[in-house]
């Protein structure tokens, strides 16, 4: 499951998506929409996407982990569009035979999402808005 979405994200639906007889170990990260940023009150989020070169990207993410590490099954959400607080961004879910790998994939995947995937955030504050680079 490699996805983007304009919707609500089922984090239940994708971490059933990975799961497997050989895994003993599901890691799911969620990232979420939280209310401040550098001492900024945060009002909402919006993501922006090239979505054919996302989703390519993302697949490649999920090969390269796969090739890493014995990942039985990779899940990779992101969201798009206008995201309140609380709201989840990006669910990644990692299924494997042992929590270190599932740990370490689930990591990289996120890790590098934010290196490689065309996708940007613009934080919308009480007193005005600012496109935010992948990397803080």
């Amino acid at each position: 499951m490699i996805a983007l979405t304009d919707q609500q994200i089922n984090t239940e639906e994708i971490i059933a998506a990975v799961q497997a007889d050989g895994a003993g170990a599901i890691n799911v990260f969620i990232g979420t929409v939280r209310n401040n940023t550098q001492k900024k009150t945060v009002v909402h989020l919006e993501f922006e996407a090239y979505e054919s070169m996302a989703v390519k990207k993302m697949q490649e993410l999920a090969d390269m982990a796969s090739a890493r590490w014995p990942v039985q099954k990779v899940a990779i959400v992101h969201r798009t569009g206008v995201l309140p607080i609380g709201e989840a961004a990006v669910v990644i879910a990692v299924s494997t035979p042992h929590r270190k790998a599932s740990f370490e994939a689930c990591e990289f995947i996120i890790d590098t999402l934010k290196e490689i995937v065309p996708i940007w955030k613009k934080e919308i504050f009480e007193d005005g808005e600012v496109w935010v680079a992948a990397h803080p």
